[in-house]
């Protein structure tokens, strides 16, 4: 998946905004919170994808080949991993996971927010 790519799958997702930081990491939130980022050399180039995801798909992914703990926000004991590679996570599986981390953040905003982002769907 490019870096292209990624911003328009994350783009499709209801409410999601994204915001360069990070050393030009390209971060998507939803509610404010992140669920996904990437970075590369430049944006038709393969992009290295950052994603929260269970506790489950933690321990499945993180030794796969092209698939690592997260750096940094992993090693603060939080269940993110970085696919760097689409060795073993193709582009499909990778957007069931990012779809995945999207909805995990929703389910962790406010109440209120979570009925804006369902009004928004409808």
């Amino acid at each position: 998946m490019t870096l292209e790519e990624f911003n328009a799958f994350c783009a499709g997702l209801p409410g999601a905004t994204r915001v360069v930081q990070w050393g030009e990491a390209h971060v998507w939130k939803v509610g404010g919170k992140v669920f996904a980022l990437a970075r590369a050399d430049a944006p038709e180039l393969e992009a290295a994808v950052t994603f929260k995801c269970s506790p489950m798909a933690y321990e499945l992914l993180k030794d796969e080949p092209g698939v690592r703990p997260a750096p940094y926000l992993a090693s603060r004991g939080l269940k993110w991993v970085q696919r760097f590679s689409d060795g073993a996570l193709d582009d499909d599986a990778l957007s069931d996971y990012l779809r995945a981390s999207y909805r995990m953040v929703v389910a962790g905003l406010p109440k209120r927010l979570r009925l804006e982002l369902k009004q928004g769907l409808a």
